[in-house]
């Protein structure tokens, strides 16, 4: 009687670990089951089909019964799990599927260059692996899904080009290890969310031609791994935020076409390693602060088209790495410095072709691209 009581217990032991094991297969939401190879198989097959896949410039194997591995574009792991997906300019017309949500291993999704067309479906945010999300160059409309802020693995996001719309959504501001935000060429409007301003990863930041108002946030000023931050051709106001010259590491500074106002602030002459600055065609005002002389790496500086005033500042010929410089259309004085004349004459960047103004004492000079494009009308 002992023993067979000893069975029971046994029985009832064993049982009850296959039912753990069966109970968390299904916990883990059908890991064992439902993303098997065979689940990566389907959301590939779906996407051919809602793609036109058999008019794709190169669809070898898709659709076939050779293993995944040997379709085009497509690499797998050493369970034959989809990793990535490489199908750039391919001509793949039609829509991406919500089953692409079920490929859980994916790292790396490129479709750029295509002609995709309908929304970025939200369902990429089950995608929790996803390193890379490239979809620029492509017809995609609608908002940007806020469920793209889950995916928390993220380091490239690469949309431009698009037809998206509406307004950045705030929940991009949770992808802590994106590196790269590329939005530009779209139709998004209303403000920049402040949230950006989390993303202290990030190197580089494109949003230009888009259809942005507001102001620039004081947060971008956070973004201290910032290198290329291009904001142009937006519709962009108020005062550029003196936080933006806490960005050590910028190079680029690209804010022009915009409806910014209000003075330059002297800030950005902390900006070291900057090699591009850019504020034309807005509605700046004020003198040209002299700290803009520290940029000794500047090689492009343009304040054209704006309502600055005042004398040209001496310390601009500090900036011997010049290869570009267009201050015209304003209202500064034409009485240009002698030190920058020097500078300019020295860069080939000065030749008389009928500017008449008082540059140094000097009429005009000799050289290459000529005064008159590079200072252009100034004013009294």
């Amino acid at each position: 009687m002992e023993i067979r009581n000893n069975w029971s217990w046994r029985r009832i032991s064993i049982i009850a670990a296959i039912a753990c094991v069966a109970i968390g297969a299904i916990i883990i939401g059908g890991f064992l089951f439902f993303r098997t190879p065979d689940s990566d198989r389907g959301a590939l097959i779906a996407f051919y089909k809602a793609s036109n896949g058999a008019n794709w410039e190169n669809n070898t194997n898709w659709d076939s019964d050779a293993p995944i591995g040997e379709w085009h574009g497509v690499i797998v792991d050493d369970d034959e799990r989809v990793i990535a997906l490489s199908l750039g300019f391919n001509k793949i017309k039609g829509e991406i599927p919500p089953e692409m949500g079920g490929l859980a291993r994916l790292t790396h999704l490129d479709l750029h260059g295509n002609q995709l067309g309908g929304g970025i479906p939200s369902e990429l945010d089950s995608l929790s692996n996803l390193h890379v999300l490239w979809l620029s160059e492509n017809q995609l409309v609608g908002e940007i899904p806020p469920q793209l802020g889950n995916l928390t693995n993220l380091t490239h996001m690469d949309l431009n080009g698009n037809q998206l719309s509406r307004e950045i959504p705030p929940q991009l501001g949770g992808l802590s290890n994106l590196q790269v935000l590329w939005l530009s060429g779209n139709q998004l409007s209303g403000e920049m969310p402040p949230q950006l301003g989390s993303l202290t990863n990030l190197t580089h930041m494109d949003m230009h031609r888009n259809q942005l108002s507001g102001t620039i946030p004081a947060e971008i000023g956070n973004l201290a791994n910032l290198t290329y931050l291009d904001l142009q051709r937006n519709q962009l106001s108020g005062q550029i935020p003196p936080q933006l010259g806490s960005l050590s590491n910028l190079q680029s500074l690209l804010l022009s076409r915009n409806r910014l106002s209000g003075q330059i602030p002297p800030q950005l002459g902390n900006l070291a390693n900057l090699t591009h600055l850019d504020l034309h065609r807005n509605q700046l005002n004020g003198e040209i602060p002299s700290e803009l002389g520290n940029l000794t790496n500047l090689t492009h500086l343009d304040l054209n088209e704006n309502r600055l005033t005042g004398k040209i500042p001496s310390e601009l010929a500090n900036l011997t790495s010049l290869q570009y410089l267009n201050l015209s259309k304003n209202q500064l004085s034409r009485d240009v410095p002698v030190e920058l004349e020097h500078l300019l004459r020295d860069l080939g960047l000065l030749a008389g072709l009928g500017f008449d103004a008082t540059v140094g004492g000097i009429g005009g000079g000799q050289g290459g691209l000529g005064l008159l494009d590079l200072l252009g009308s100034l004013g009294a």
